[in-house]
């Protein structure tokens, strides 16, 4: 279990570290291969991709198993980073991000999966503080890896991290991970992917472009995937499972925290340089703090889950201080403290939630299911953040009036304006958290199984 854990952290982090080491690295990626005006395709193409393959990812692993199916991933995002490593052009740089997403999208869904497989829910919390501790990993450590190479070697370099990390994941897994056959092998549901890839391109599309337009097409996407899911076989993300509570809550919930959480922490940076005037680097470390929230949490609702067998009272409790700490940042304006302890508190109630709503929806299905719920908690979460961010930018531009977050030879009368705009963007996402908390309140509290999968399928 010590290796296919170890394999399985490594492409966790994998996949988590690809979305932060970049974000400094695109300038210089654009100057070198032609194309400032094309960094925002830059960050779709990934996104775009890794998001519509996640529903896929799950359903593969449930039907042709989880094992080929991840190293599938791991091989086709090494693939990709190679060939972004190797770039010439921009439109080439993007195509290869695209590839590198399909293969990322299917990192982290493969691993929680094989770990809802392998341990039974009621071990299984114990495990989320190590998959917490691989986030605040790639968060903190990302950026500052991927400035030392922009700094140093070059942006090229941070490619040729991922083929040895990779292959060694690879390794870990073909050896060590045992897992049973699927017995049942229904055809893809081929409709149903498609049109929920068009309704995340056009959700993603609102948030990088801003323009509306992309609204008609996430509307047409997901009206076609409602009537393909009741003809298909065996839909890509089933509509029978939303009739059972225990999995239509988490669900809910994590689409809320994934658009309030995701859509305030993208702009929080840019609003402590110019509101506060802080510097890059202490802008940075405020994230830090939230981070540092949700891994205290995340790690002791686990342990307390595994000891207690109770996994109810943190969703509970964890929206509650979400809540809390995202109406606190309306009164940010009162300097760096409140803010710090504003996002703390934010911290440690998404720690107490996001990995817990997960575990709750694989408990809360049969083994032919389980792909699907762990997949569909995930890609409902990111499609909440892409969302999110799209309309809270819209937001802070339209009672700022500044639609650029550069802190750079900003006068004091604009800076002031954008001060005095952007916390009641904040505050206005903690009555989402409050519809998670009533919704927490009305998760069904199941009983963890105690045995696994992967022993129930022997």
């Amino acid at each position: 279990m010590g290796l296919v854990l170890a394999g399985l952290m490594l492409a966790m982090l994998l996949g988590a570290l690809d979305q932060t080491i970049m974000a400094p690295a695109l300038p210089a990626v654009a100057g070198a291969l032609g194309g400032l005006d094309r960094m925002p395709a830059v960050v779709t193409a990934y996104l775009v991709a890794a998001t519509v393959v996640m529903p896929v990812y799950g359903k593969l692993g449930d039907r042709y198993g989880r094992k080929p199916t991840m190293q599938a991933a791991v091989v086709i995002f090494v693939a990709g980073a190679v060939l972004c490593g190797l770039a010439t052009s921009m439109p080439q740089f993007i195509a290869f991000r695209a590839i590198q997403g399909l293969g990322g999208g299917g990192l982290v869904i493969g691993a929680q999966a094989i770990i809802g497989e392998l341990v039974s829910p009621r071990e299984r919390g114990r495990y989320l503080g190590l998959f917490g501790a691989a986030y605040i990993v790639a968060a903190v450590g990302g950026p500052l890896v991927g400035g030392f190479f922009v700094d140093g070697p070059g942006w090229r370099w941070i490619f040729a991290l991922y083929p040895p990390l990779g292959l060694l994941a690879l390794v870990l897994l073909s050896v060590a991970l045992k897992l049973p056959r699927p017995r049942t092998r229904a055809p893809l549901d081929v409709a149903g992917a498609a049109t929920l890839g068009t309704a995340v391109v056009g959700i993603v599309m609102v948030g990088e472009s801003g323009n509306p337009a992309y609204l008609a097409l996430a509307a047409a996407g997901v009206v076609a995937w409602l009537v393909s899911a009741r003809f298909a076989r065996d839909p890509i993300l089933p509509l029978r499972l939303f009739g059972d509570r225990a999995f239509a809550v988490p669900v809910a919930i994590s689409l809320l925290i994934g658009f309030a959480l995701f859509g305030t922490i993208t702009y929080l940076p840019a609003y402590a340089q110019i509101a506060l005037h802080t510097s890059a680097t202490q802008a940075g470390l405020l994230v830090t703090a939230l981070m540092g929230g949700v891994l205290v949490a995340a790690v002791a609702s686990g342990r307390l889950i595994t000891r207690t067998g109770t996994y109810k009272p943190y969703p509970i409790a964890g929206t509650a201080l979400a809540a809390a700490g995202l109406a606190l940042l309306g009164l940010a304006g009162a300097g760096p403290v409140v803010l710090v302890f504003a996002l703390l508190l934010t911290g440690l109630g998404v720690g107490l939630v996001m990995q817990v709503m997960v575990l709750a929806a694989q408990n809360a299905v049969e083994y032919a299911d389980l792909g699907t719920a762990t997949s569909s908690v995930t890609f409902v979460r990111q499609v909440g953040a892409s969302a999110g961010v799209a309309l809270v930018g819209a937001l802070i531009t339209l009672r700022s009036g500044i639609s650029s977050t550069s802190a750079a030879s900003l006068p004091e009368a604009v800076r002031g304006q954008f001060a005095a705009a952007v916390p009641p963007v904040f505050a206005a996402m903690a009555p989402l958290l409050v519809v998670a908390f009533l919704l927490a309140l009305a998760l069904p509290a199941r009983p963890l199984r105690t045995t696994a999968h992967v022993e129930e399928n022997r």
